[in-house]
């Protein structure tokens, strides 16, 4: 069986015993902060499982496309160390909400891999959680295994959960005996092949997970409502053995992608084994980026995209050992789109966006990658010939500055008979992670809401009050401090509560969560800071308790801050009408990419490639206000979601919807599915002005307006402004731009002047700094300081005695106006000699300064010009 055949077929199997079938997530998770990516088949269930919304059916069956390079779950620096671990692959998966449990998941498992798809029985093992008496009691009560093959595990293996809080519970894993010819420990000192060991005889085919848990941030389970299947099954893995094929890479599903590395390198898999890895790598990681982007994660320095950019960095560096110096990825992700495409149809739509952003990223490492190997040769220079271990230290500052994975590292220090202290290095690594664990909870990202839901469910839960409900009365139905449930909480504290009834709206779908404050019996009173909204008709209230006390069941009155929400109100509906407009001027393609709406301005990031032009800007603007003067009805109405994408509404990112969604039109002109807050008629919004245009990412641009009042006092600003340089002009406002031009032109005029002095000094320069010259090792030196050469002229005169001496490096020094000018120049023959960015950040620190740049050419600024004598110095000690 192919392994297009393989899912196939799991969907079928499962159609059969009453299962809908649903399609694959997003890679992205909606509406779930505690996930960088979907990881595992359950993720888009998350909610069900925890009584939070209700599931699609009982019984649910999918094959999702999940991502493991991140948290618990990481499994990116073992791809292709062996022939079944991946980054990216397809789960297939059956889920039981409430609805069946051990007994039914383990028999139907039994019967799809034995008597379905023809596994040999003596050839399967099952494993239990270690305390788990009744899941070993049934695989011997439903299914003809052999109890010796039977074993039991911990937590590491056989307890799962999806995060670091959330659903858990105890699992059953199904392993395959491939046979003592599949080990690839059999180098290692007293290997055994067995169960979990980590070699590639036995490995994992399936894994039943029986969920009955939720784990709060305290790290503490509680029973959940009811007790669910999730069921996990690599289709990569089970259709390599279906295939009867050595491993993963082997398989229908990713021999292809490895049939085009080998044509583009000229070299085959399977004849090197070191080579195979790289092989491996290039076959995973293309996957995994394709998908990624696809799905609108761009490379960055933080978040997802640094995670898209660290796996797209990897690639770059195992090309290299197939003998790629070019650029080439983007060739082996096009593969991916080429074989996955039918499948997933999202990779054909952004094939384009995937090719340039691979490519593109693929550049910019190039250089980073020259730097970073010069920085680790003077490392290893320092520490000296007789050096075995190259410190963690050094090891994780390539890893954070330059983006090499350590793997890489120690590959390039192996042939200096050196290994890398890997202790030192993750403790450097760790150190870094729980920095970005206490950034992100000082942000509030990823709060735990589970047990403060799940203490409201089974009321009188009744959610929003409506977009137009500035108060309400009702009942308090779960308090909470810090995610842990509570009874009361009193003055001075700071706690969670959810009501019956709020007229508060929860941050969703980029609008802000509203403030005001709530009121109880006897004066007491609660501000409201902020509020979420972690589940359909849930309103969370973050409260700072000012006066008395708040306790379960009390009646309160919730009031929002008014005026805060109509500005709020007039920003969002000014968001649907300025993506309808970028829609008409810059084309479908525009997809919105992110959204924040508060009661200051709005932003709205879309896709779209290269800069919007200040006459199109101007254009998208003046719809925007045209359609805001047409004063147009704006009406809201409920719909099924899939009538509502029919009808052609546009999806906002972000959002989760439900079965039925709410469609907000503004006449004819903008039709999109929110559950925000809007006004009533466009005319309401006022004026819409454009504040900035700006990139955010390769290939997404970020638009900045304001709206009503806002909009209004941004005028009135500039009009002050436009005064002020007419008073300054002693010119009228109209003639102010007349004066301003003559001005510059004047001012260019005299930089000429100045600039042919400064070249006329510059040719006297040249002459005294060739005689300066200093031999070092057949390259010519020069070193000096420079008066009364501004910064500009400062670089035309390095060029020019770099193209003088022929071969060598040139550092100047100059003093201007109190600061200092440093350049150094490099010829290219000498680059591998000298690095010109490396040694100026060595440099600047001796003038106060900073400062960087690449291999031939670098410049900084300083603020003590006392300290050129000494950086001079030090530029002699350096090159020679």
């Amino acid at each position: 069986m192919f392994g297009s055949q393989v899912r196939r077929s799991f969907l079928e199997f499962f159609e059969s015993k009453g299962h809908l079938l649903v399609p694959s997530a997003p890679i992205v998770p909606v509406g779930d902060p505690t996930l960088m990516f979907t990881n595992a088949g359950m993720v888009q269930f998350k909610d069900a499982f925890l009584g939070m919304a209700s599931p699609p059916a009982p019984r649910v069956a999918d094959s999702q496309k999940c991502l493991r390079i991140s948290g618990k779950h990481n499994d990116l620096e073992e791809v292709g160390r062996d022939t079944y671990h991946h980054t990216l692959f397809e789960m297939l998966g059956n889920w039981s909400f409430g609805d069946y449990y051990k007994p039914e998941a383990i028999a139907w498992a039994w019967e799809l891999l034995t008597e379905v798809w023809g596994l040999p029985k003596d050839r399967l093992y099952a494993t239990v959680y270690r305390s788990d008496d009744e899941a070993e009691k049934l695989w011997k009560e439903v299914t003809d295994i052999d109890p010796s093959r039977i074993e039991r595990f911990d937590e590491k293996d056989n307890f799962w959960e999806m995060g670091e809080t959330g659903p858990c519970g105890p699992c059953s894993e199904i392993h395959i005996d491939r046979g003592e010819g599949s080990c690839d420990m059999q180098h290692v000192p007293g290997h055994k092949c067995a169960v979990n060991v980590g070699c590639a005889r036995f490995i994992e085919l399936w894994n039943l997970v029986f969920i009955q848990y939720s784990r709060d941030d305290q790290g503490t389970l509680h029973d959940l409502p009811a007790k669910h299947v999730d069921t996990g099954m690599g289709l990569e893995r089970v259709a390599a053995v279906l295939e009867n094929v050595a491993g993963n890479y082997d398989g229908s599903l990713l021999r292809e992608i490895i049939a085009r590395a080998e044509a583009e390198s000229s070299l085959r898999y399977g004849e090197d084994p070191e080579r195979d890895i790289s092989f491996r790598v290039l076959a995973d990681h293309s996957r995994a980026v394709s998908f990624m982007i696809a799905d609108g994660i761009e490379p960055a320095n933080e978040g997802r995209g640094y995670v898209l950019r660290r796996v797209l960095r990897r690639a770059a560096r195992h090309g290299k050992n197939l003998g790629f110096t070019d650029t080439f990825f983007h060739r082996i992700c096009d593969s991916v789109i080429s074989t996955m495409g039918e499948a997933y149809p999202e990779l054909n739509e952004h094939r384009d966006k995937i090719l340039s952003s691979v490519r593109g990223e693929e550049e910019r490492f190039a250089e980073t990658l020259d730097r970073g190997l010069f920085h680790l040769e003077q490392e290893v220079e320092r520490l000296g010939p007789d050096a075995r271990i190259l410190p963690g230290e050094i090891a994780f500052r390539l890893y954070d500055t330059y983006g090499f994975p350590v793997d890489m590292t120690a590959d390039i220090v192996r042939s200096r008979g050196m290994s890398v202290d890997e202790e030192a290095f993750q403790r450097a690594l760790e150190e870094q992670r729980e920095r970005g664990r206490g950034a992100q909870a000082a942000r509030g990202a990823g709060r735990d809401y589970t047990l403060l839901v799940a203490g409201a469910r089974g009321k009188e839960l009744r959610g929003f009050a409506g977009p137009f409900a500035d108060r309400a009365e009702s009942e308090i139905l779960s308090l909470a401090c810090g995610g842990q449930p509570i009874d009361s909480i009193t003055e001075g504290q700071e706690g969670e509560l959810v009501a019956g009834l709020t007229p508060f709206y929860g941050e969703s779908g980029g609008q802000v969560g509203d403030r005001g404050y709530i009121h109880g019996a006897g004066a007491s009173l609660a501000e409201v800071v902020d509020t979420q909204k972690p589940a359909p008709d849930v309103i969370v209230h973050h409260i700072r308790v000012l006066k008395g006390a708040f306790r379960n069941g009390d009646t309160v009155s919730l009031e929002i801050d008014a005026e805060r929400r109509k500005r709020i109100r007039l920003n969002h509906s000014g968001t649907h009408l300025l993506h309808a407009a970028l829609r008409h001027h810059l084309g479908d393609s525009v997809r919105q990419r992110g959204s924040l709406v508060d009661n200051i301005h709005l932003r709205f990031d879309f896709d779209h490639n290269g800069p919007v032009k200040d006459e199109a800007l101007a254009d998208i603007e003046a719809e925007v206000n045209e359609i805001i003067r047409a004063n147009l009805p704006v009406s809201v109405e409920e719909l099924p979601y899939e009538e509502a994408i029919k009808s052609g509404a546009l999806a906002f990112f972000g959002e989760k919807y439900g079965d039925l969604v709410r469609v907000v039109k503004m006449g004819d002109y903008s039709v999109e599915l929110c559950g925000g807050t809007h006004v009533g008629r466009t005319g309401d919004i006022g004026l819409l002005q454009v504040v900035t245009e700006s990139g955010v990412a390769a290939g997404v641009r970020r638009v900045e307006a304001l709206t009503g009042p806002g909009a209004l006092d941004a005028v009135r600003e500039r009009e002050a402004i436009l005064g002020e340089i007419a008073r300054l002009l002693k010119s009228g406002t109209e003639e102010a731009a007349a004066r301003v031009e003559r001005l510059i032109a004047r001012n260019k005029e005299l930089e000429r002047k100045l600039e042919q002095a400064f070249q006329g000094r510059s040719r006297d320069h040249l002459a005294e700094l060739l005689a300066c010259a200093r031999d070092s090792g057949g390259a010519k030196i020069v070193v000096s300081a420079v008066d009364g050469v501004e910064s500009k002229a400062l670089r035309g005169l390095a060029d020019r005695v770099r193209e003088a001496i022929g071969s060598g490096a040139v550092v100047l020094a100059a003093e201007a106006d109190s600061k200092v000018a440093v350049l150094v120049a490099v010829t290219s023959d000498q680059t591998s000699r000298f690095h010109a960015g490396e040694l100026i950040k060595e440099l600047v620190p001796l003038v106060d300064g900073r400062g960087g740049g690449k291999a031939d050419f670098a410049q900084a600024g300083g603020k003590n010009p006392g300290g050129i004598p000494a950086l001079l110095e030090k530029a002699y000690e350096l090159l020679s």
